[in-house]
C-alpha cells in the first residue's frame, strides 16, 4: 500500500494526532490510507461516522438503505431536521463533506446479506457493525472473517450496551486462533425476547457512547496502538455509570 502524504491543511487539521507519539505523523498516515466500512448510519453509525471522518480516515463505506424519520434524530445526529424523508446516505455523506471534505464516502444503498456482502467487504479493511438487529450481526462477523479483516461490532438497549472486537484470522501469543462472534454469542436469542428500540426504548446517549467508544477501538485497530478490545467484552451501564470488561476465548476445538 502506498503511503498517503499529508497536505498542509491537514497537518493542521490533525494537528492534536500528530502530537500525540502514540499516532504522530505516521498513525495519521494511516488514517488517512484506510478504508473503513460501516453498517448503519443510525444511532451508532452517527458518532462512528463522524468521529472517524474528524480523525480523518481517507475512506468511509456506509451500508443503509433506510431513510430519515422524525424519530430517529434523539439519536442519529448525523441528520437534521432538514433530512426527514431523505436517503440515510445522502444526508450522512452530506455531514460528512462539511466536517472533512478529505474523507472520500463510498455510499452502499442495501440491507446487507451474505450473498451482497462479500463483494462489499473485499474493498475495505476494517469493519465497524452498527446495526441493531442480530441477523446482520452474525453476517458482518462471518463476512469480516471470511474478508479476513478486523471487526469492531457494538450493540444498545435502553441504558447500556456492549462492545468487542473480532480478529478470528489472527493467533495469540500462545498460537491459538482468536475467538468469533459465535464463541461469545453461540446462537441469536429467540426472536422477540430482546425487545428493538421501538418498542423497549433507548437514551439518544446511549449510542453515542457506545459509537464513540467503537471508533476509538477503530483507531486503535488502524494505528497500531494500544490494546484493542480482542476476546474482551466491553458492558457499559449508564444508569450506574458501570464499566466492565469481560475476556473470553475461542475452544481448542474450535
Amino acid at each position: 500500500m502506498t503511503t498517503p502524504t499529508l497536505s498542509s491543511d491537514e497537518l493542521q487539521r490533525y494537528a492534536r494526532h500528530i502530537v500525540l507519539p502514540e499516532v504522530g505523523g505516521a498513525g495519521q498516515q494511516r488514517l488517512k490510507a484506510a478504508r473503513v466500512l460501516i453498517l448503519g448510519a443510525g444511532g451508532l453509525g452517527s458518532p462512528i461516522a463522524l468521529y472517524l471522518a474528524a480523525a480523518g480516515v481517507g475512506t468511509i463505506g456506509l451500508v443503509d438503505d433506510d431513510t430519515v424519520s422524525l424519530s430517529n434524530l434523539q439519536r442519529q445526529i448525523i441528520h437534521g431536521t432538514a433530512d426527514v424523508g431523505h436517503s440515510k446516505l445522502d444526508s450522512a455523506a452530506k455531514t460528512i463533506a462539511a466536517l472533512n471534505p478529505h474523507v472520500r464516502v463510498e455510499q452502499h444503498p442495501v440491507r446487507l446479506s451474505e450473498q451482497n456482502g462479500a463483494a462489499i467487504f473485499q474493498d475495505y479493511d476494517l469493519a465497524i457493525d452498527g446495526s441493531d438487529n442480530f441477523d446482520a450481526r452474525y453476517a458482518m462477523a462471518d463476512l469480516a472473517e471470511a474478508a479476513m479483516i478486523p471487526l469492531v461490532t457494538a450493540a444498545v438497549q435502553r441504558f447500556s450496551g456492549s462492545l468487542t472486537v473480532l480478529a478470528p484470522f489472527r493467533q495469540d501469543a500462545e498460537g491459538r486462533l482468536m475467538p468469533r462472534y459465535r464463541d461469545l454469542f453461540p446462537e441469536a436469542p429467540p426472536e422477540g425476547v430482546v425487545p428493538s428500540c421501538a418498542e423497549a426504548g433507548i437514551l439518544g446517549v446511549t449510542t453515542g457512547v457506545l459509537g464513540t467508544l467503537a471508533a476509538t477501538e477503530a483507531i486503535k485497530v488502524i494505528c497500531g496502538i494500544g490494546e484493542p478490545l480482542i476476546g474482551r467484552l466491553l458492558m457499559v451501564d449508564l444508569i450506574s455509570m458501570r464499566f466492565e470488561t469481560i475476556r473470553y476465548r475461542r475452544p481448542k476445538s474450535g
